[in-house]
């Protein structure tokens, strides 16, 4: 088997939330597969930072960009900077997330929609405005990340769950829609990863219990997720569309 079907060489790619964690992670994966990335974030300093640090360690281009994923005129923005910079975004990762949890009794309005904002609305936005130029090119890339928490879930997980869940579903519509233009749509579901937002919600105790959740018995590291990031970008995935990957450890094969 040829490595060059796992080649990003030549790609442009748009990654949300591309600053830290699993976004930064996936970013320097594409770049060492040989895609010029684009990241961003709703800081500049860390954006820049990371975009600098990414480019120290593999070289490439990663243009980084500020932008507020529960703005819609942000979003909007983002997607015209995309397309002025490459022309074309060949692949597409919709990465950027929050998660904020409420018990269902306990949701407010403001809370509800800016994680239905962030979370679902931004990424049909940008979805909607960069596919055109993969239809006519008749290739592309679109990538959720979604959760496992969008096929299970945890107490107050309401609004995250509801969102996840329903990339899902937008991620099957929108492949039946641009499988004939020959591109795939597809949804990742990491598991438990080491990164800010989960760390930022758990006390030790509940870390220790997703971690025990797993299969392998520990949490996942963010460069663990590029390798099916870059699978479902490349030719290697060319026949995968329409399909929720989960990467967690084995936590959801649990019965129990």
């Amino acid at each position: 088997m040829s490595c060059e079907l796992f080649s990003l060489s030549g790609k442009k790619a748009l990654i949300t939330g591309g600053s830290r964690g699993l976004g930064k992670a996936m970013a320097l994966g594409f770049v060492q597969s040989g895609a010029d990335v684009m990241i961003c974030s709703r800081s500049e300093s860390e954006v820049t930072a990371s975009a600098e640090a990414i480019m120290a360690e593999a070289g490439g281009k990663v243009i980084p960009v500020v932008a507020d994923m529960n703005n819609r005129e942000s979003t909007d923005a983002l997607a015209a900077r995309a397309l002025a910079e490459f022309g074309t975004v060949d692949i597409l990762i919709n990465n950027a997330g929050i998660n904020t949890p409420q018990p269902i009794d306990e949701i407010d309005d403001e809370t509800w929609d800016s994680v239905v904002e962030v979370n679902l609305t931004s990424i049909m936005r940008l979805t909607r405005a960069l596919v055109p130029r993969m239809k006519e090119q008749k290739w592309g890339r679109v990538i959720h990340i979604s959760s496992v928490l969008g096929v299970g879930s945890k107490p107050a997980r309401n609004a995250y769950s509801a969102t996840k869940a329903s990339l899902i579903g937008l991620c099957k519509a929108s492949a039946l829609d641009l499988g004939p233009f020959g591109i795939t749509v597809n949804c990742i579901g990491p598991g438990p990863f080491l990164t800010d937002m989960p760390l930022g919600l758990l006390n030790e105790a509940e870390k220790q219990e997703f971690a025990d959740t797993t299969a392998l018995n520990r949490w996942g590291q963010p460069r663990e997720l590029a390798g099916p990031a870059i699978f479902l970008s490349s030719e290697a995935g060319s026949y995968v569309t329409g399909e929720m990957l989960l990467v967690d450890g084995g936590a959801f094969a649990r019965a129990l």
